[in-house]
């Protein structure tokens, strides 16, 4: 089933690949050669490879959105399929861009019959400043000491080192988190049907690379025709 909505779907590779110039402005080279080792590492690292898998069933949660109202996945679900989105924080630009690429295909999303909820260990504070600065459309949650992530099994340690240089460029992500740990999860999509299973899985351990937006709306797309 295709959508009818006539809008253009962004592309990933595209934009990332301005994001990777733009940045190169934004900071010093050595700076930035810090961030691109730790993505290049934890590509090639195991932090992604326990992520739970397509047939499995998805662990239900109840957390609060950026104005501190519980949202449960049990609910949402009652209303149809669920794009399930876990991202770094706010202090991750590659988060941003992401998470402004959902908004903008959020029609589509909805005209298949699913609807998507973004999660990430910052404080509902920090959750209400990403919604505002990209006018998401949709829940973005507050998952503290990603208890919510930690089932879905994409969690780890930020190196010391790499935590240190990002509290120079101000993301200390014990702040945003609210806790005395560098402890975030895996970029992951989960998406899950509205039985609660989880039909489609995406985790990468080099947070540059992310799902392409058409690739959700593909899986959609197929789960909303069965």
């Amino acid at each position: 089933m295709e959508t009818k909505t006539n809008v253009a779907v962004p592309s990933w590779d595209e934009q990332v690949h301005a994001l990777k110039e733009q940045m190169k402005n934004a900071a010093p080279a050595e700076i930035l050669s810090v961030f691109s080792k730790e993505a290049e590492d934890l590509g090639l690292s195991d932090v992604a490879k326990n992520a739970l898998k397509p047939g499995r069933v998805a662990p239900a949660f109840e957390l609060p959105n950026a104005t501190g109202n519980l949202i449960s996945l049990v609910d949402a679900l009652r209303k149809g399929n669920i794009v399930l989105t876990f991202y770094r924080g706010l202090w991750c630009p590659y988060c941003n861009l992401q998470l402004k690429l959902y908004q903008e295909i959020l029609p589509q999303i909805r005209e298949l019959n699913a609807n998507l909820i973004a999660i990430s260990p910052n404080t509902p504070d920090h959750s209400l400043s990403m919604k505002e600065k990209h006018d998401l459309g949709y829940e973005v949650l507050s998952d503290f000491d990603n208890h919510v992530a930690k089932q879905y099994k994409i969690v780890f340690t930020q190196a010391d080192h790499v935590a240190e240089v990002g509290k120079k460029l101000g993301a200390d992500i014990s702040a945003f988190n609210g806790t005395d740990k560098n402890e975030i999860p895996v970029p992951a999509t989960f998406i899950i049907d509205k039985d609660g299973i989880i039909r489609f899985t995406f985790a990468h351990g080099d947070y540059t690379k992310r799902i392409e937006p058409q690739q959700v709306l593909d899986v959609l797309s197929r789960l909303n025709s069965k």
